[in-house]
């Protein structure tokens, strides 16, 4: 049995990434426990493992393992708590606690058989909620899940006799509160969140102190009245994960699956979960919804992209939903959930779909490589989220315009102890109160000691504003139709009409205008505070770009070379760097004198770029794709290069 250290590793350690799936019997889906047909699992978990499968999440079915029934005596009053036959619960063993022997010895049997073809098991415990079906025990239906104490205990006794019996097998790597606990009932705050999150969490530790304890939510929130925070899961567990399917995220789904934003959710997300929470973050299940948003081609090009891009930006790894097509149950939730029945990396007559060749693929790669861990890769920035603003539209649209720009950087909230940058980012302002008036004071401290901050306004209003930024606003009014923007930034004409809430007519005073609307009035300014600037931009470019279409695809207006104008000088500090906006890049030290390079084509259009290498480097290999023979680098439509360059 691997010790608990080396067993945590994978995803805790940084640099990491598991490649695996989420899993149910093909024969079966959520019905496998009750139809409990081994030879069938072994023969699912022999192929997954021969097509690079190495990490599952799997789901104990919660009335499957945890059967208790009610019953009633007069007046509706509950007699005891009993099983399906009408017999009470034993005072001893693990039926006292209503837990199954006959299930926990089939988990016991499926995890020896993960085990025996050497995949990693992540195991969702309280398992109540899965694809559209709430699933609970009879003794429990009706009840507020999250909040009701009775259904609270008995997940504590799910929790405690489980992880007791299963701790030793070796095959677990991690323990998971459950599959999207958050939706199996209402909180009223996120009070309530907490402590459910803090008892499963203490349950678990108590009987397994050795495993990572992995979240296993979506839509967990920045904005501090959420009733799901991302702080709070951060708190109470070792692993925060994200599910980033365009189809059920706001602002999502809105571009084709194989274009840029679409592939960045997970990383913005992932990314954002870990930066705000300071823990590891899980890219834990994602996928596309069915044949009615991508065809396989597609969707195999959507794989191969994300699994490079969540690699390079360090999400801990890629979970497909799911292992194998449920499409011919008749029992619900397939009944009924439309876009649950082909989703599976291998058909129900066991044909391997091209997705499933792209984690083969990603699998082997990441095997060869000379370094089991990627190092951290290189941030220029602190993207800022404050209140008042919809801090998802924000972080999303930002984490693109920054990749499309050239940079990385890492989210705060306001609030958060300032982390030292070079450069600060405030998108999209909103509110009379966006943060304290300490807080802006620090950003300024940071300023007159030579860094950059950039800020854009959505009707925001700051505790000063004229004297930092070297202006003067004569008056703020509702603004009368569009804004106009034009400009040329960063060596590029840029122009287009956008909204904002309000119109600041600005006196510049010593402010430089870096560009201007039609009547002449600045929209755009660089200020010199102390030994740093301050930009200003008076439109939420970042919320204006989240709801529109196709902004940042092929043709549109080059609304990132607003970030690169204010990034220019530390983008000359990188050892590789090319203009093209659809090629993202990240920069990872191995030392001071060798870095990878990870250069994503994420475009569906074969590109051409142009890199641009430091003095006193130079590219020494290639770690994935063809080696350049200069510094004209080919990229393949959604598809790859690593390099590795090292110092003369």
């Amino acid at each position: 049995m691997l010790g608990g250290r080396a067993r945590a590793q994978l995803l805790t350690q940084p640099g990491t990434f598991a490649v695996g799936c989420n899993y149910w019997a093909s024969h079966a889906g959520t019905h496998m426990w009750r139809d409990w047909r081994p030879e069938v699992i072994e023969k699912d978990l022999q192929q997954l493992s021969e097509n690079g499968i190495k990490v599952m999440r799997v789901f104990p079915l919660w009335p499957d393992f945890q059967p208790i029934h009610k019953v009633y005596a007069g007046e509706g009053g509950v007699k005891y708590i009993g099983w399906a036959n009408g017999q009470p619960l034993p005072p001893t063993g693990v039926g006292a606690n209503g837990m199954s022997e006959e299930q926990l010895q089939h988990f016991e049997a499926f995890a020896k058989l993960a085990q025996k073809y050497n995949i990693k098991l992540v195991v969702g415990l309280i398992t109540g909620w899965m694809s559209g079906q709430l699933y609970v025990p009879s003794a429990l239906e009706g009840r507020n899940i999250l909040t009701d104490p009775e259904a609270l205990v008995w997940q504590q006794k799910f929790i405690t006799t489980f992880v007791h019996r299963l701790k030793n097998q070796p095959a677990i790597l991690a323990w998971d509160f459950g599959n999207e606990c958050n939706v199996m009932g209402k909180v009223d705050n996120h009070h309530q969140a907490y402590v459910w999150s803090a008892m499963l969490a203490g349950a678990i530790k108590s009987a397994d102190p050795t495993r990572p304890i992995v979240s296993g939510m979506h839509s967990l929130s920045a904005e501090d009245n959420a009733p799901w925070r991302i702080e709070d899961q951060a708190a109470t567990t070792d692993v925060l994960t994200t599910h980033p399917y365009s189809l059920w995220t706001k602002y999502a789904s809105q571009d084709g699956v194989n274009t840029m934003r679409t592939i960045l959710h997970a990383a913005a997300e992932t990314r954002l979960y870990g930066d705000i929470g300071g823990k590891p973050a899980l890219t834990e299940e994602t996928g596309v919804m069915g044949p009615m948003t991508g065809g396989e081609k597609e969707k195999a090009a959507f794989a191969r992209t994300a699994l490079f891009s969540n690699w390079a930006h360090d999400c801990m790894g890629t979970l497909w939903w799911c292992a194998y097509d449920q499409l011919s149950f008749a029992y619900p939730p397939y009944n009924y959930a439309s876009v649950e029945g082909e989703l599976g990396l291998i058909k129900e007559d066991r044909t391997v779909k091209p997705v499933l060749g792209e984690f083969k693929a990603f699998s082997g790669f990441l095997d060869q490589l000379p370094f089991k861990a990627l190092p951290p890769r290189k941030t220029e920035a602190v993207c800022i989220l404050t209140e008042g603003q919809d801090t998802w539209a924000v972080a999303y649209t930002s984490f693109v315009l920054a990749k499309q720009a050239g940079f990385d950087f890492k989210f705060q909230k306001s609030g958060q102890e300032l982390a030292e940058a070079p450069l600060y980012l405030l998108p999209s302002l909103k509110g009379i109160d966006p943060f304290r008036k300490d807080y802006w004071l620090k950003l300024l401290e940071k300023v007159q000691a030579g860094a950059t901050l950039y800020m854009s306004l959505d009707d925001a209003y700051l505790p000063t504003f004229n004297e930092p930024l070297g202006v003067n606003v004569t008056t703020n009014a509702k603004r009368r139709g569009q804004l106009a923007f034009a400009a040329k930034l960063a060596g590029k004409n840029v122009k287009f009409s956008t909204n904002a809430e309000r119109k600041l007519s600005i006196d510049p005073k010593q402010a430089t205008v870096l560009a201007k609307e039609a009547d002449g009035n600045p929209v755009f300014v660089k200020t010199a505070y102390g030994k740093g600037h301050i930009y200003l931009l008076t439109f939420p470019l970042e919320q204006n770009l989240t709801t529109q279409t196709g902004a940042f695809d092929a043709g549109q207006p080059a609304y990132a070379s607003l970030y690169r104008e204010l990034a220019r000088p530390l983008l000359a500090e990188r050892v590789l760097t090319q203009p093209n906006p659809f090629v993202g890049v990240t920069e990872h030290a191995v030392s001071d004198t060798e870095k990878v390079v990870v250069l994503i084509n994420y475009s569906p259009t074969n590109v051409s770029t142009t890199a641009q290498v430091k003095n006193g480097w130079a590219v020494a290999g290639s770690l994935y794709g063809p080696k350049p023979s200069s510094l004209s680098l080919p990229l393949k439509a959604n598809d790859a290069l690593v390099l590795t360059l090292r110092k003369k």
